[in-house]
């Protein structure tokens, strides 16, 4: 059968078709539609991404509540992973959605590539750090080597991290095509990489922990080679020409600027996820004095990113609405799908936090089999978190807006309010004042005073939206009125 071979033209015309359909859907379909449809995919993604952490606490938990808390203590190493790949690919992404607003392909390829590239580099470069200052490292997030155990939580800190390390930079490119396809508006091919990913993990998880009998190294075993499966999945779609940025090595710009602009627009999400970090191993330390509490609270936290990522999920489909309706100046899709997309966010965390206060006793008997102790700390913590939860979407939803619209300042102060301005302080005093109860209690505290942090710079955007509005309609009331007089 003879092969029909495009020309470049031909090929160009097909890609431009394929941009301007894409921006008709997104600058005319209704925005609730067009939310719940990008959102659902991307809080399936995002909750899919945090459900291959609690199937590794899970599973690892039988090894002993050392095992548990060593994965606590990694977490902190994941989160860096996870700022390299957020920071390029939120702020390619909010770049990229605006570029295909304003029809602009090829710069929308450039950035898409540069990011693509650049975050693969820095994950080798974690990678080689990571490896070589692994002891040092370990016990710097927080882990410990006890006496009287068969294996200490720093030697399984060592042991599940050297993996980890191995597949930085296919984590970080990971995380750049994932935000990438999302702000296309294909957030189901990034859920199709994700999903199937989590799903060889989980299966992987019992069988190479117990069956091949290889315990903590057989958990990280797994967690790689799912991220592996993502990995050359989402790269198959941007290769096959499933998407409308494509990423090309004749793409990656040698300019500064290029980075430049990624790094800035994605620096409040480059905060969020190294100050996630930062918060993690000072809790890991806070416990230290206690000798306690260590597996509870991270079983606390998984269970939190979980529910975190209905928020961050349907945040992040709400963001190529924004990008594509604000470059468009529909300013009036843009308030709706703000109101739409808080509304809803709102309900499901109320939803989630109702469930995980009324079943917490369960949850933690689930993950600390045995251990009493440990479940009496994470259920109080737990509990307190859940009466905050449904206030989570205020802070998110200011950040990620003014992250778009191209406001970095206040960006970047919103995406560190939570963690830098209070929960880092909550941490360092309270556990110091009230003991324990200070421990448990600072997550919660910090979701409530962010909350009252962000409704100002929320008001505030509506303001700028409709004097933005205004000015636009009387611009195209002075354009009308030329074109009359010619």
């Amino acid at each position: 059968m003879e092969q029909t071979v495009l020309t470049n033209d031909e090929i160009e015309a097909e890609v431009a078709e394929r941009e301007r359909k894409q921006f008709e859907k997104m600058t005319k379909t209704p925005v609730s539609r067009l939310v719940v449809s990008l959102g659902i995919p991307t809080m399936l993604n995002m909750m899919v991404t945090s459900l291959y952490n609690l199937a590794d606490t899970f599973f690892v938990s039988g090894l002993g509540k050392q095992a548990t808390g060593a994965l606590n203590v990694v977490l902190p190493l994941m989160s860096v992973i996870q700022a390299i790949g957020f920071t390029f690919g939120m702020g390619a992404g909010a770049l990229v959605s605006r570029l295909l607003g304003e029809r602009k392909q090829k710069e929308a390829d450039k950035v898409a590539s540069s990011s693509f590239f650049i975050s693969g580099v820095i994950g080798m470069i974690i990678l080689l750090f990571g490896l070589i200052f692994l002891s040092p490292l370990m016990w710097l997030l927080g882990a410990t080597e006890e006496t009287g155990v068969a294996v200490s939580t720093l030697e399984y800190s060592r042991q599940y991290s050297r993996w980890i390390l191995l597949s930085a930079p296919f984590m970080c490119m990971s995380f750049v095509m994932n935000n990438l396809l999302r702000a296309q508006g294909k957030a189901v091919l990034s859920m199709i990489g994700l999903v199937t990913g989590t799903v060889v993990n989980v299966v992987l998880d019992p069988l190479l922990i117990y069956s091949a009998n290889l315990g903590m190294t057989g958990a990280a075993l797994a967690t790689m080679i799912g991220q592996l499966v993502s990995f050359a999945i989402l790269l198959y779609m941007f290769l096959s020409g499933k998407t409308i940025a494509q990423l090309k090595v004749s793409a990656i710009s040698k300019k500064f600027y290029v980075y430049k602009n990624v790094l800035i627009t994605g620096f409040p999400s480059f905060c969020r996820q190294i100050l996630a970090s930062l918060c993690t191993v000072l809790l890991n330390w806070s416990v230290k004095p206690f000798g306690e509490g260590l597996a509870a609270l991270g079983v606390v936290q998984k269970v939190f990113m979980f529910a975190f990522s209905i928020s961050l999920g349907i945040g992040q489909g709400y963001q190529p609405v924004l990008g594509y309706n604000y470059s468009a100046k529909r300013f009036d899709r843009v308030r709706s799908a703000y109101v739409f997309t808080l509304c809803f966010s709102t309900v499901l965390m109320v939803l989630f936090a109702s469930a995980c206060a009324i079943f917490a006793p369960n949850i933690m008997k689930t993950f600390l089999t045995d251990e009493l102790r440990e479940q009496e700390i994470g259920e109080l913590a737990l509990t307190l978190q859940c009466i905050c939860m449904p206030l989570l979407p205020v802070n998110f939803m200011a950040g990620v807006t003014y992250q778009v619209v191209g406001n970095k300042a206040v960006a970047s102060l919103l995406s560190i309010s939570r963690q830098g301005l209070f929960y880092i302080p909550a941490v360092l005093i309270l556990p110091k004042t009230i003991g324990m109860f200070g421990v448990q209690s600072c997550q919660a505290l910090s979701d409530l005073l962010s909350f009252v942090f962000a409704i100002p710079f929320t008001i505030l955007f509506f303001k700028d939206l409709r004097k933005a509005q205004n000015a636009y309609e009387k611009e195209l009331q002075e354009k009308e009125a030329l074109e009359q007089n010619e």
